[in-house]
C-alpha cells in the first residue's frame, strides 16, 4: 500500500510545532502535528486534506497531484453555497465558491485531547464558519449566517473522501431498509443488507444519521455520523475516469457525505442560520 501523499510532512525526525504553515503544490497548507493526531488543512476551501489519529492508518484520501488552479480533490471539501450544479447558472462552478476561495483561520488551539480550529469565509451577504475538533476522532461542523435583508436559497455539503484498502472490499451498513434514490439509474432504491459497491454509485439516503464503513482488509470499522443533515450521499465514480486521478488512486476511496438542501434548497430568512455536521470515530 503506497503512503498517503501528504505523509511527507511527517516523515522528518525534526521537532515540529503543533501548527505550522507550509507551501505545497501552489497552496498554503496548515500542518498539524499533535500527540493525538496528525492533519493537514488547505487555506483554499478550509479543506481538511489529511487526518490520522495516533497509531492508525489515515482516515481520509487525497489525490497525489492537484490542479494548478481550481478545486483539490480529496479530504473533506466544503460544498457551499450550493451542492452539485447551480440550479440556474450553468457556467458557475460545481459545488459552489467555498472550495475555491481562501478562508481565514480565526482560531487554532490545542489541549491534551487534540486540536480545535475555526475557519471563516465572508462572501457578499453571507458568513460561513467551519469548526473542526480533531483528536482520536474527527468532528466538523459548518454554520452559515444569512446577513441580507431578503430571503435566500442555500444547499451545502461536507463531501468526505474516506481512505480504504480497495473499493471492492468494503461494505457500508446502516443504510438497510431506507427508501433511497439511485441518481445514476434514476430510480428508488432500498438495500437489503450492507451496501457493497460494484461499479459506479451515487445514492442518496434521507435522514440517515450513522453509517458503518467496514474495511476487513485493514481490520477497521469507522462510524460516520452525518448528524441532522437532510441526506447521506454515497458516491464512487466506478470505472469513469476522474481528471488528475489515476485508476489505481480511485480504488482507494469511497465518499460518504453529509448534505442538505440539494433538492429545492434551504430557504433562509434574514439573520437565520443553517448548520451541517460530520463526525467519525473508530469502532474497531
Amino acid at each position: 500500500m503506497p503512503e498517503h501523499p501528504l505523509h511527507r510532512f511527517f516523515a522528518s525526525q525534526r521537532p515540529r510545532p503543533t501548527f505550522e504553515w507550509e507551501r505545497y503544490q501552489q497552496r498554503d497548507v496548515l500542518i498539524i502535528d499533535h500527540p493525538r493526531c496528525q492533519a493537514v488543512f488547505s487555506r483554499q476551501g478550509a479543506q481538511l486534506l489529511h487526518f490520522q489519529p495516533a497509531g492508525e492508518r489515515p482516515w481520509l484520501w487525497c489525490a497525489e497531484q492537484w490542479p494548478q488552479v481550481g478545486a483539490i480533490r480529496g479530504g473533506v471539501p466544503v460544498c457551499w453555497p450550493w451542492y452539485g450544479r447551480h440550479p440556474s447558472e450553468d457556467l458557475w462552478p460545481a459545488h459552489g465558491w467555498a472550495r475555491l476561495l481562501d478562508w481565514k483561520l480565526v482560531d487554532s488551539r490545542e489541549d491534551e485531547e487534540g486540536v480545535t480550529l475555526k475557519w471563516r469565509l465572508d462572501l457578499c451577504d453571507w458568513q460561513v464558519d467551519l469548526h473542526a475538533r480533531l483528536g482520536s476522532r474527527m468532528e466538523l461542523s459548518l454554520s452559515t449566517e444569512h446577513q441580507d435583508s431578503e430571503p435566500c436559497q442555500l444547499s451545502h455539503a461536507l463531501l468526505a473522501y474516506w481512505r480504504i484498502s480497495d473499493v471492492s472490499e468494503i461494505a457500508l451498513s446502516g443504510l438497510e431498509d431506507i427508501e433511497g434514490y439511485d441518481r445514476l439509474n434514476r430510480q428508488a432504491c432500498r438495500e437489503d443488507g450492507a451496501l457493497k459497491l460494484k461499479g459506479g454509485c451515487q445514492k442518496v439516503y434521507p435522514g440517515t444519521p450513522r453509517v458503518q464503513l467496514q474495511d476487513p482488509a485493514w481490520q477497521r470499522e469507522l462510524c460516520i455520523d452525518t448528524g441532522d443533515s437532510d441526506d447521506t450521499v454515497v458516491w464512487h465514480p466506478g470505472n469513469r475516469p476522474l481528471m488528475g486521478v489515476t485508476g489505481r488512486e480511485s480504488q482507494r476511496f469511497v465518499c460518504v457525505e453529509a448534505a442538505s438542501g440539494s433538492g429545492e434548497g434551504l430557504s433562509l430568512a434574514p439573520g437565520q442560520r443553517a448548520h451541517l455536521r460530520l463526525q467519525a470515530h473508530r469502532l474497531s
